[in-house]
């Protein structure tokens, strides 16, 4: 069997969060779908019924803490918890896909370990669904 085409390694991605371009500052940058799947088992040995509910989305982001002018640090800590944010991320330029949403800001950490770079891990949640569009047609 031949192997699969389309794999992709994240690299030379885009990520603007609020208009303004931030992959430079982060290493990880991914959508997270939690969708509950409902299983129901009858009393025959193939009765078995299953649903899966709808998605909730969150953005994962780690990164650099830069707080100064132009670190997404400094910019989400400028906005109050729970304000929306509008967000498009694509894992490479031009080709696969891109994902724009909305996300809701909230706290991020301040400091950190000395003589280590100061990073952030960041969960966003997503507000409703993730649009997605095609890059390479």
């Amino acid at each position: 069997m031949a192997a699969p085409t389309g794999a992709f390694v994240a690299k030379n991605a885009t990520l603007t969060i609020a208009a303004v371009a931030y992959a430079n500052q982060v290493r990880v940058a991914r959508l997270v779908p939690e969708a509950d799947i409902q299983t129901y088992r009858t009393l025959v040995p193939d009765g078995i019924v299953q649903d899966v509910d709808s998605a909730s989305w969150t953005l994962e982001l780690t990164g650099l803490q830069i707080n100064k002018d132009g670190g997404l640090a400094k910019a989400l800590r400028a906005m109050t918890p729970g304000d929306t944010v509008a967000v498009v991320l694509a894992p490479q330029v031009g080709e696969g896909q891109s994902a724009a949403f909305s996300v809701m800001a909230v706290p991020v950490p301040f400091g950190g370990e000395q003589g280590s770079f100061a990073t952030m891990e960041l969960v966003l949640p997503v507000i409703g669904q993730p649009v997605y569009t095609d890059l390479d047609d």
